[in-house]
């Protein structure tokens, strides 16, 4: 039997930031490895200089190129012109595939993808990454986005969830999907399970994401407050970009953290974990967060909370979760760290053992594309 033919591969998204642009590297990476022909659009009022190096870095790998447009966040009048753009940009690339990513993503995708098909076969796959399933049920956005969700179903080959949390969460919210759905799980490189020593002068905590409420990031600095005021001054380095920047500073300034906490631009991850000797991730939502992937890969002490997908990266270890929320546990869990920094390198190096034995980016690649080439085989596309 012949193996299948390249596809023409599109991945759209809105944002082209954090784990969510890291997940789509990965798989835009392995696709082309592959053969196949891959392409991108996101939006072009989101990141800045570390996000424009990263698409840079990427353009190798992408035959169909990579275009940025505006794509803005909330729900508006400017989608109507953004859906007429990205029907724009995919029509002449002619894809076998369009892979969405994101709420926004997920909505230009399919209904693109849709049009297109009417003239050749065209599967359309979304992944939500958290996304819509984010918001509320009772809100106004919620209630928006979910009757999307729904709708847009019927126009949808399968859903692919990063985290068996996640496709849980699209039950409960927007009930049993009308169409296929998977869980494929983000997987890592050989080189990213190599140990990540910290610098000389590495700070005792690290946090680095996106700087948004959903992150947590106010009890960290709420932590090492209250440690502070226990005789137990702790040094943090905070590492990312987001719209809560300027409230978090404010926020360490008023606490009297100032020669505490200082504060980085995004940088990568492996580069920033070498900043701290203990990571910390107190989320108050997730889906399946590559920083804690990448942070138990490289045998980096973590704290973290019990939210998305981050049991299903702990396993048999998600016992040493925390709630969302809990600042009486995290600072307990940051104290014990301190105090006790050998225990703190066994349970990483434990952690690390477990995750190698099941994420890996030539995994989660495969599945993906046995995902799609079911698909478009139920469409008749010839091989």
């Amino acid at each position: 039997m012949s193996a299948p033919a390249p596809l023409r591969i599109m991945h759209v998204v809105r944002s082209p930031v954090g784990g969510i642009f890291r997940h789509i590297e990965d798989l835009a990476r392995s696709q082309a490895a592959a053969g196949h022909r891959v392409g991108l659009i996101c939006d072009n009022l989101t990141g800045g200089s570390f996000e424009d190096e990263r698409i840079a870095r990427l353009s190798p790998d992408l035959a169909l190129g990579a275009v940025r447009t505006p794509m803005t966040r909330q729900v508006g009048f400017s989608d109507v012109g953004a859906l007429a753009r990205a029907r724009a940009i995919l029509a002449p690339l002619r894809p076998d595939v369009i892979h969405t990513h994101g709420a926004k993503g997920g909505v230009f995708g399919r209904l693109v993808g849709a049009w297109l098909g009417r003239s050749w076969p065209v599967a359309t796959f979304y992944a939500p990454h958290g996304g819509s399933l984010h918001y509320r049920p009772g809100s106004l956005e919620g209630r928006i986005y979910f009757r999307v969700e729904r709708a847009l179903e019927r126009i949808t080959d399968a859903l692919i969830h990063v985290s068996a949390y996640e496709q849980r969460a699209y039950v409960d919210r927007i009930g049993p999907p009308r169409c296929d759905a998977f869980v494929v799980r983000n997987g890592l490189r050989p080189a990213e399970f190599e140990p990540v020593p910290p610098n000389p002068d590495a700070k005792d905590f690290l946090f680095l994401g996106m700087l948004r409420d959903v992150k947590g990031v106010d009890l960290l600095i709420e932590a090492l407050a209250r440690l502070r005021a226990l005789g137990r001054p702790a040094t943090a380095v905070i590492v990312g970009d987001g719209p809560e920047e300027a409230s978090l500073r404010s926020l360490a300034a008023e606490k009297g953290l100032g020669d505490l906490v200082s504060f980085r631009p995004s940088t990568p991850a492996r580069e920033a974990f070498a900043l701290g000797r203990t990571i910390v991730v107190p989320s108050r939502a997730e889906s399946m967060p590559y920083v804690v992937l990448e942070a138990v890969a490289a045998r980096m002490p973590i704290i973290t909370t019990r939210v998305g997908g981050i049991p299903e990266i702990f396993g048999p270890y998600a016992d040493e979760l925390l709630a969302p929320d809990d600042l009486t546990s995290l600072v307990a869990a940051m104290a014990a760290v301190l105090d006790d920094p050998e225990a703190a390198a066994r349970a990483a190096a434990a952690r690390q053992l477990h995750i190698g034995e099941e994420f890996s980016v030539s995994e989660m690649s495969a599945r993906v594309e046995k995902i799609y080439q079911d698909a478009l085989e139920r469409r008749g596309k010839a091989f």
